[in-house]
């Protein structure tokens, strides 16, 4: 269902996903030119500290490389603490690395499967389903005709 969603959609999902999750003033830029920012939120960690976050939302069945990793950073640099990008698809080894490289703006990688995960834990667009299945052990003892010693007949 996700990857059926428009553009536009995704990055509406992922701007509720953010609220639900926490953020507040979570805004999509919804602009061309943006440098690869589709929208902005910031996180209360207390009363005395918020974290600015920038997130870019990318719609791909395949991976997210490195050097998408790099240029998020570059949109970012200056107007943000934290970056987030999230993926329908998955991301190359290189981009983890990238991500959290020491001594730059740290970003959140989130593929699509920490994506369908969020979905499941806030309840949003699933609904949980309980399922059952039988035991044929159980039901072995109850297959024969005699009765067991020591039990009566009801």
């Amino acid at each position: 269902m996700i990857r059926s969603l428009s553009p536009s959609g995704f990055e509406r999902l992922t701007q509720r996903i953010l609220r639900e999750s926490g953020f507040s003033h979570v805004e999509v830029t919804g602009k061309s030119g943006d440098g690869g920012i589709d929208g902005s939120g910031t996180l209360s960690l207390n009363k005395l500290i918020s974290i600015r976050a920038l997130f870019q939302c990318k719609k791909y069945q395949g991976a997210v490389s490195a050097s998408h990793v790099r240029d998020f950073r570059g949109a970012m640099q200056g107007r943000a603490d934290y970056g987030l990008i999230i993926t329908t698809g998955y991301f190359t080894a290189d981009a983890g690395r990238e991500a959290s490289r020491d001594g730059v703006t740290t970003i959140e990688l989130i593929d699509g499967v920490k994506l369908v995960a969020l979905l499941e834990n806030l309840h949003l667009g699933v609904r949980p389903v309980q399922t059952f299945e039988v035991d044929e052990a159980f039901f072995d003892g109850f297959r024969s005709d005699v009765n067991e010693p020591n039990r009566r007949e009801s």
